[in-house]
């Protein structure tokens, strides 16, 4: 006889904010490696390649949007869920980091804070100046892995937190 088992909406939520998270960050590693061809750091000149070739201008728009959206839907939505699972109030965004840093959830609560200013750099500086915009996505480049790294560890939190019959429900 087959059973339903009653998934409570939060648990419903982490569980699709997981499944998010995860697609999320395959498709950063896709982009990034798509994008970045070589290894080391980036030059402003491949970078004004990039934007005078359509094809690379959307490759270069798609790491900027899939870093962006990756980086808001784990600090902004999964970190805040997984904090309250545990019965904590989530607060602002770094102090949420810093709880997840001191859990071990992630490295370094500062370089995710520093990376949200060369995201905005990305975003914003795109059109005005090609230098700042390139180190911007040299750093947004090499925080990929810390991102991925932070982004797993949460699941897994998640997935160690939830009981069984939650997850095989979902």
């Amino acid at each position: 006889m087959n059973q339903s088992v009653k998934v409570s909406p939060e648990c419903e939520r982490l569980l699709f904010l997981c499944r998010i998270v995860r697609k999320e960050v395959q498709y950063l590693d896709e982009t990034t490696s798509r994008l970045f061809l070589e290894a080391g750091e980036t030059k402003a000149d491949e970078v004004r390649h990039w934007l005078a070739e359509p094809e690379l201008s959307e490759r270069l728009d798609a790491f900027v949007a899939r870093f962006s959206r990756l980086q808001d839907t784990v600090g902004d939505k999964l970190l805040p869920a997984l904090l309250q699972l545990l019965g904590e109030r989530p607060g602002a965004v770094i102090d949420n980091l810093a709880r997840a840093e001191r859990l071990g959830w992630m490295n370094s609560a500062e370089d995710w804070m520093a990376s949200r200013t060369f995201r905005n750099q990305m975003i914003h500086e795109y059109i005005e100046d090609i230098h700042l915009l390139t180190q911007a996505l040299n750093a947004g480049k090499n925080f990929v892995p810390h991102m991925r790294d932070t982004s797993l560890r949460l699941i897994r939190e998640v997935e160690q937190r939830l009981p069984p019959s939650a997850q095989a429900a979902n």
